[in-house]
């Protein structure tokens, strides 16, 4: 199935980006009710308004309807999302975004240094429509660019390919698209809510929030190394998934494009819908949010195109607003499979962020990921009949700090550095040696929320 010819509303999404002025700064709010404002005010809304959408109502339903996150995930009820919005005509529309400029550095033999900027926008617009609410959402990355060579330094990475060899060490660019959907909402009662999503390139009900958009990895620019085993799915093609959520449950099934993307990161590569997934969300409060998902992937790499997979994840997300500050946690699991020879790989990550003093944020990640033999090859040709085999777990300790800055208006801006160190399984030391290092010293920019400051 093919969609990408029937969507005509990325361009109106594109000029209302050229004639969006900015709101004046204002204090940051939560509403947890609906708003009670005409939809036709055309009012200037204040930056980094946590703001209900048109349909709001209350609890897991409204965190639903704010669709701030990638595809159809959510985050606790009471996770911040900065954001620039204002209202015009029946419209509300919003913009969101994360960029980074950094200078990065890994040890060992196998390493590297890069200068490269990590960065996405998501422009999104939404109006009540009949008896529900419709959501207009475009992602976009300009990692095609500032991300030279296809991919930069990060040890132990795996998963990807780029012009017929395996990206090893080394993360991937995201694709100029990723994102491209239209979401309608139906409440079919007053706590059930109906919801369809259609994506020519989007982010399939699997995984929780990715990487890039969790309140608990905002402030690191770089790439989770079990992110293949996790939410490497966040950017698929040919997207449709249907929901329905009751109470405090959601339960979702998605029909999508299983290969990942190719080095060609400024198209939309389609195909045909060839994998499914399901997934269940819990959130028996505003402060907690879990998943479980399964899916089933056709041909999801380049390398191995006869190979199927099978992805379990779980997770259960944490977020507490602070005076002064916020805490946001994840805890996460990722299991692949593959249905050609049944090899298994396991992730486990815990990563948390807390931000104090208005200023300042600290944060961890922590990681624990089977690895490949195709470590062991670098980046060259995989041989004839070769066979990829666990060879062990790498764990990952990463710790940093960054402060406000406030260079720009209406623009958060903070300078940061974070290490990371690596525990290092006996099989791989010849080539990594036993102790290698990585360090990011980085300028992060994001639209300004009242907390920043």
């Amino acid at each position: 199935m093919r969609f990408a010819h029937k969507f005509g509303y990325l361009s109106i999404l594109g000029m209302w980006l050229s004639s969006y002025v900015p709101a004046q700064q204002a204090p940051d709010h939560s509403m947890a009710g609906p708003m009670n404002m005409p939809v036709d005010s055309g009012m200037k809304m204040d930056p980094g308004m946590k703001m209900d959408s048109p349909m709001a109502g209350e609890g897991f339903l409204s965190t639903i309807l704010q669709h701030d996150t990638s595809g159809t995930s959510t985050q606790p009820g009471s996770t911040p999302t900065p954001m620039l919005m204002k209202m015009t005509g029946g419209w509300m529309l919003m913009f969101h975004g994360n960029a980074f400029l950094l200078e990065e550095q890994q040890t060992s033999a196998r390493g590297g240094d890069k200068f490269l900027s990590t960065n996405w926008i998501m422009p999104m617009a939404q109006r009540q429509l009949g008896r529900g609410q419709l959501t207009l959402r475009a992602m976009l990355s300009l990692e095609p660019a500032t991300i030279t060579g296809r991919q930069y330094p990060l040890l132990f990475q795996q998963g990807e390919t780029a012009y017929g060899k395996p990206i090893v060490d080394g993360q991937h660019p995201h694709d100029f698209f990723m994102e491209l959907a239209l979401l309608y909402d139906w409440h079919l009662a007053e706590k059930t809510l109906l919801s369809l999503y259609i994506a020519p390139v989007g982010d399939p009900a699997i995984g929780p929030t990715a990487y890039p958009h969790r309140e608990s990895a905002s402030e690191d620019p770089l790439a989770a190394l079990g992110h293949h085993q996790e939410d490497s799915t966040h950017i698929s093609d040919d997207v449709v998934t249907v929901g329905l959520a009751s109470g405090i449950a959601r339960l979702e099934a998605s029909g999508f494009h299983g290969r990942e993307p190719n080095e060609h990161r400024w198209q939309i590569q389609q195909g045909t819908i060839d994998s499914w997934s399901t997934r269940l969300t819990l959130q028996p409060g505003k402060n907690w949010s879990g998943q479980y998902s399964f899916g089933q992937l056709h041909s999801l790499e380049a390398l191995y195109p006869r190979e199927n997979q099978q992805r379990m994840t779980a997770s259960i997300m944490y977020n507490r607003a602070l005076h002064g500050g916020n805490w946001a946690s994840t805890v996460l699991w990722g299991r692949t499979r593959s249905l050609e020879d049944h090899a298994i790989f396991n992730s486990y990550l815990l990563e948390s962020t807390y931000r104090f003093h208005r200023q300042n944020s600290i944060w961890t990640r922590i990681e624990n990921t089977d690895r490949s033999n195709e470590l062991l090859l670098g980046e060259n040709p995989l041989p004839v009949n070769f066979t990829e085999t666990p060879v062990g777990r790498v764990q990952a300790y990463t710790f940093g700090y960054d402060r406000e800055v406030g260079w720009l208006p209406h623009v958060s801006t903070a300078l940061g550095a974070q290490v990371t160190t690596y525990g290092v399984p006996g099989t791989l030391r010849s080539a990594y040696g036993s102790d290698p290092v990585g360090v990011a010293v980085f300028l992060r920019l994001r639209p300004l929320a009242h907390r920043d400051h």
